[in-house]
């Protein structure tokens, strides 16, 4: 297809404008974590750029202790998930069973539930069962939501498995643990490499959930918009700012991990 300058102006224009909306707003928190005054406005004088705010989320042990809840949430949200996903990819996309496709459809329908009537809901659970919110039932509601999200992820992954791997190895006399354990596990490393990546953003920056179900145990989302919305003060963007740097280090992971397994495979395939 033949593309004009004009076309190709065009279109450069338009992607420019579509990465100016995306990070037009994480820019502004990362200037306003910089300003020594309590508010910014523009023109921004250089004179007014601070890192105080930086080193006052450093080390303020308030911020210490709703990252620490933020971290424990996140992380065993995450490795739920992960055996979860693990277990319901396999069902998904490798086995034909009685009840399979009402499993599709049903295993995925909470991902189109809106967040706030999803925490709403397990809330209510949490009372009918006489079970007090704090961050461990921040867990059970971050779990309900991304276990579908890890389970479509690695799906996508096992159903690119080669059936012939798993069909020598029981051949050659391996158990059913040993298959999975030496051969599927392996096979899926990269999806849930990429699960688990998903896994913690999206539930380190999980507001609504965390909202109705931490109960005392506030995660960092709840703490940063009670921060904002009453007492502000530019520590709360510099917060923000550490939050999306490690997010985008976690994702330049991902795709040096993903770059490195792509290129491991098909050398494996080459020698073969």
């Amino acid at each position: 297809m033949i593309v004009s300058r004009t076309q190709k102006a065009g279109f450069s224009l338009y992607a420019g404008l579509i990465l100016l909306l995306f990070y037009f707003p994480l820019f502004c928190i990362i200037v306003a974590s910089l300003s020594k005054k309590r508010y910014f406005a523009f023109p921004y004088p250089v004179e007014d750029l601070t890192l105080k705010w930086y080193d006052a989320a450093i080390h303020s042990p308030q911020v210490a202790e709703f990252v620490g809840i933020s971290l424990k949430i996140a992380g065993l949200t995450t490795v739920c998930s992960l055996a979860i996903g693990f277990f319901a990819a396999l069902a998904y996309a490798r086995y034909v069973w009685r009840g399979r496709k009402t499993f599709q459809r049903l295993v995925l329908l909470p991902l189109f539930f809106p967040q706030s009537v999803l925490g709403l809901a397990l809330l209510m659970w949490f009372n009918f069962l006489d079970i007090t919110p704090s961050w461990w039932t921040a867990v059970i509601s971050h779990t309900v939501w991304i276990a579908p999200i890890t389970t479509l992820i690695m799906s996508i992954q096992a159903y690119g498995l080669d059936d012939s791997l798993e069909e020598a190895a029981r051949d050659m006399g391996a158990t059913r643990g040993q298959i999975l354990r030496l051969i599927t596990l392996p096979l899926l490393a990269p999806g849930m490499v990429s699960a688990a990546c998903f896994a913690i953003l999206l539930s380190w920056g999980n507001f609504a959930l965390s909202l109705y179900t931490t109960g005392p145990d506030s995660a960092l989302p709840e703490w940063l918009y009670a921060r904002m919305t009453s007492g502000y003060q530019p520590i709360v963007p510099a917060v923000g700012a550490i939050s999306v740097v490690v997010a985008i280090a976690l994702v330049v992971l991902l795709f040096a991990l993903i770059r490195w397994t792509t290129r491991k495979n098909r050398q494996a395939a080459a020698a073969h």
